[in-house]
């Protein structure tokens, strides 16, 4: 039998076409995929398996953000393999840096005008990972790095490290955060010993903890907003 690639099917099933006379927005989740699938196997479409994919995550797209190319292979979805997981993984990376440059903000403000960014670099990450924003006296950011990644500890996230390199940019304030994988918000003890550490070793330098932001896919935690900073 044929393979059921898009260009075979009947005009009006064909998602390539219904997204040029109609737009993205026409078209489901699983015909977006299909695009990117571009072809099925001989006994499932394009679409068939897009809809797999998404079955196997709940039909959600927070989940599926968070899938690297090995985790769509450990799928075992039959059709689905390295080249078309390789498109899936790069096309979300780039929906994922498209969504943090529509909500960077040059000049901070509020908690608000950092988190949501934070939040849409952060939150599909499957593990732990230390962030830190650099800003000048008029809060506007100088540099934003990913200190470490896989825990929160003193250890991975050195306070030498993180005011080493806010002296190499000549920031005068910082804003520290994290992502809570689990989605819970809520800091941990160590969270908050940490963060009085690093403020503490700051004041030596005459550099301002200015706001310490845990996100997940769940919204944002400000330890300023809520006073415990």
């Amino acid at each position: 039998m044929e393979n059921l690639s898009i260009k075979n099917w009947a005009e009006d099933d064909r998602p390539r076409e219904k997204l040029m006379l109609k737009g993205s927005a026409s078209l489901s989740n699983s015909e977006l995929l299909a695009i990117l699938i571009n072809n099925g196997t001989k006994d499932k479409t394009a679409v068939d398996l897009a809809k797999d994919l998404l079955a196997a995550v709940n039909n959600d797209l927070q989940k599926l953000g968070k899938l690297s190319v090995q985790d769509y292979l450990q799928l075992k979805i039959k059709g689905l393999g390295k080249a078309k997981s390789v498109t899936i993984a790069a096309a979300l990376e780039l929906g994922i840096r498209r969504d943090s440059c529509e909500k960077k903000k040059t000049i901070i403000l509020s908690s608000k005008d950092i988190a949501e960014y934070l939040r849409s670099q952060l939150q599909y990450k499957k593990h732990e990972v230390f962030a830190v924003v650099f800003l000048n006296r008029a809060n506007k950011i100088l540099h934003h790095e990913i200190i470490s990644e896989g825990g929160i500890t003193g250890t991975v996230a050195d306070p030498r490290i993180i005011l080493r390199k806010a002296l190499e940019h000549n920031a005068t304030a910082i804003i520290l955060s994290h992502n809570h994988p689990s989605g819970n918000l809520k800091p941990s003890k160590q969270d908050e010993d940490l963060t009085h550490k690093i403020k503490e070793a700051a004041k030596y330098f005459d550099i301002v903890i200015t706001d310490h932001i845990i996100v997940s896919d769940e919204g944002y935690f400000s330890f300023a907003d809520e006073g415990i900073l």
